[in-house]
């Protein structure tokens, strides 16, 4: 584990962009846990303690918005959309929310990473900061 950059968990209900993103994920270093619904991601962050959390909102039952709504007060991981919905009008609903960062699909694997690694960094300056 000592590895890994950070622990992310990957919210698709496609199975493809779910492997997909974990293997290029996993190969420039990170440790990826994947869910394929947000039913499925509620459960997998009350047992672990993930760093970001990228997350589809065109879900089956519930979608990434409602995720957010109803849990971003008490889940303090940063979220990236990854989304095919890429309308100015769904971008910002995903800000206003508490999304921290939105990226359309298709998208391009290392602005992906490049998004991750930004996020990542400005939370663990911040953590530092809380702590000092």
């Amino acid at each position: 584990m000592d590895n890994f950059i950070a622990h992310i968990l990957v919210v698709d209900d496609d199975d493809g962009i779910r492997s997909l993103v974990k293997k290029f994920l996993n190969e420039n270093n990170y440790l990826v846990t994947t869910a394929e619904n947000a039913e499925d991601a509620l459960e997998k962050i009350k047992i672990i303690n993930f760093d970001l959390i990228i997350l589809d909102i065109m879900m089956p039952g519930k979608n990434g918005l409602e995720f957010i709504k109803e849990n971003k007060k008490e889940i303090e991981t940063p979220i990236i959309l990854l989304t095919a919905k890429g309308e100015v009008k769904e971008r910002v609903e995903g800000l206003e929310i508490g999304a921290d960062d939105y990226l359309p699909k298709p998208f391009e694997p290392r602005e992906l990473i490049l998004r991750i690694q930004n996020i990542i960094e400005k939370t663990k300056k911040n953590t530092q900061k809380k702590s000092n």
